[in-house]
C-alpha cells in the first residue's frame, strides 16, 4: 500500500548565497562540479509548515465595485523614488549605479535614511550582485558602512538563474519566505532576462522580459530595481536613452536615469513613472564613503555655473528683481549679472518682464507690470 504524501518530502527551493566574511567558510558549499540552483535530494528532517503563498490579486471588477473599494497606498522602499512594482535604473558605465543601488540596499535593510536624508521603513532586502565577486562586495560594503554594523536583513547573491528558467520562481519563493521584504535589486538586469524566443519582435521581447519580474513584484507588493544601461547617443528625452526598445520603459512602472552633471552636482537622477511624480534630483557622490547624497533645492540650481546659480538662488526669494539689485545682493559685477540674466532668459532659465525685471521660470505672475 502506498503511504500518503508527507510534507517532509517537499523539494526545497534553491539556496541563496549570503555574502559574509570572506575568511569564514560557507556552510553546505556545493561541489564545484554541480549546479547550485538544482535542488539536492531531500533528506529526513523535522516537519516544517511551508509559508503561505501570496494571495493572487483580484483581476475582474464591475465599475461600481471598483469605485467602492478602498485600496492601500503604494508601498515605498524609498518614498518619492522607488515604489512597489518594477523600476528601471539606467545610466552610463561607471557613473555609479552599483554604488547607488548597493547603498540603497544597505540603507533600507538597516532603516537608515536613503540618499542621506529620505526616511525609509526597515525590512528584508535581496540584492543580486551578478557582476561582482564576494570579495569586491565586501570591500564596497565596508566603504559604504563606514564602521557601522552590516545589517542582517540584507541578503546578497552572486549567482542566479535567468528569470524565464526558474529565476522568477526563485524570487517568488524568497519573497514568500520573507513577507516583510521592502526591496529587491537586480544588478544587472541583462544577467537574468534570458534569451528571447525566436521570431519575436524586439519590442515584444523587451516587454515580456520585464513581465517575468513584474508579476512577482506585483504579487508581493515589493519595490524591485532593475539596474540597466543607456545608449551611447544622448537625447533630450532621458527615456530615449534607455538601452533597448520602448518595451522596457513601457512595461516598467517607473524609469530612472542617472546622468552626470556639468555643474556643481555630481549627477542628476531623472524620474518618471506611474506612481511617482516626474522629477529630477541633484545628487552628490561622496568618494570617501562611496555614497550618493541628495542635494537641497531643484536640480537646476546645481547643474548650472556658479554665477547663474547665485542669480537663480536670489530670484527664488526675490522674484522681480533687476540686475542692479541682483548684483548688489550677490556681490557680483553688475555687467556680468546683466549679461548672465540675458543669456539665462534666452535659455529658458529665467523669465524677463518688459521692464527688465527677472524671475525664476514657471512663475510669470511674480513679475511686475512695469
Amino acid at each position: 500500500m502506498t503511504r500518503p504524501a508527507d510534507p517532509r518530502d517537499l523539494t526545497p527551493g534553491p539556496r541563496l548565497r549570503v555574502v559574509g566574511d570572506d575568511e569564514a567558510p560557507w556552510q553546505d558549499e556545493p561541489d564545484p562540479g554541480t549546479d547550485p540552483w538544482i535542488a539536492p535530494t531531500p533528506t529526513p528532517q523535522a516537519a516544517v509548515e511551508p509559508p503561505a503563498a501570496a494571495p493572487r490579486p483580484r483581476t475582474v471588477w464591475t465599475a461600481a465595485d471598483l469605485m467602492a473599494t478602498d485600496f492601500p497606498e503604494p508601498r515605498w522602499a524609498v518614498p518619492g523614488f522607488f515604489a512597489e512594482g518594477v523600476s528601471l535604473l539606467a545610466g552610463p558605465p561607471k557613473v555609479g549605479k552599483s554604488w547607488l543601488s548597493l547603498g540603497l540596499g544597505l540603507d533600507v535593510a538597516a532603516g537608515r535614511p536613503a540618499f542621506g536624508r529620505v526616511e525609509v521603513e526597515a525590512g528584508p532586502v535581496l540584492y543580486l550582485a551578478l557582476e561582482d565577486t564576494p570579495r569586491r562586495l565586501k570591500t564596497r560594503m565596508g566603504k559604504l558602512l563606514a564602521g557601522r554594523q552590516a545589517p542582517k536583513a540584507l541578503t546578497l547573491v552572486t549567482e542566479f538563474p535567468p528569470l524565464p528558467q526558474g529565476g522568477a520562481d526563485a524570487l517568488d519563493r524568497w519573497l514568500t519566505q520573507n513577507p516583510g521584504a521592502r526591496l529587491i535589486v537586480i544588478d544587472v538586469f541583462a544577467k537574468v532576462r534570458g534569451n528571447s524566443a525566436p521570431g519575436v519582435a524586439a519590442y515584444d521581447a523587451d516587454y515580456a522580459a520585464i513581465g517575468y519580474i513584474k508579476q512577482v513584484a506585483d504579487r508581493h507588493s515589493v519595490a524591485t530595481i532593475l539596474v540597466h544601461h543607456v545608449r551611447k547617443m544622448a537625447s533630450d528625452d532621458f527615456l530615449a536613452e534607455v538601452s533597448g526598445t520602448n518595451g522596457l520603459a513601457g512595461a516598467a512602472d517607473a524609469t530612472l536615469v542617472l546622468k552626470r552633471s556639468r555643474g556643481k552636482a555630481d549627477g542628476v537622477l531623472h524620474i518618471t513613472g506611474r506612481d511617482v511624480d516626474e522629477n529630477e534630483h541633484a545628487l552628490e557622490f561622496q568618494p570617501d564613503t562611496g555614497s550618493w547624497h541628495l542635494l537641497d533645492g531643484p536640480a537646476s540650481d546645481h547643474t548650472i555655473g556658479d554665477t547663474r546659480s547665485k542669480i537663480l538662488a536670489h530670484l527664488r526669494t526675490h522674484p522681480g528683481s533687476k540686475p542692479l539689485d541682483i548684483a548688489a545682493a550677490t556681490d557680483t559685477d553688475v555687467d556680468l549679472v546683466r549679461r548672465t540674466c540675458s543669456r539665462m532668459a534666452k535659455d529658458g532659465q529665467l523669465h524677463r518682464s518688459p521692464g527688465g525685471a527677472y524671475a525664476p521660470p514657471f512663475s510669470p505672475d511674480t513679475l511686475p507690470d512695469t
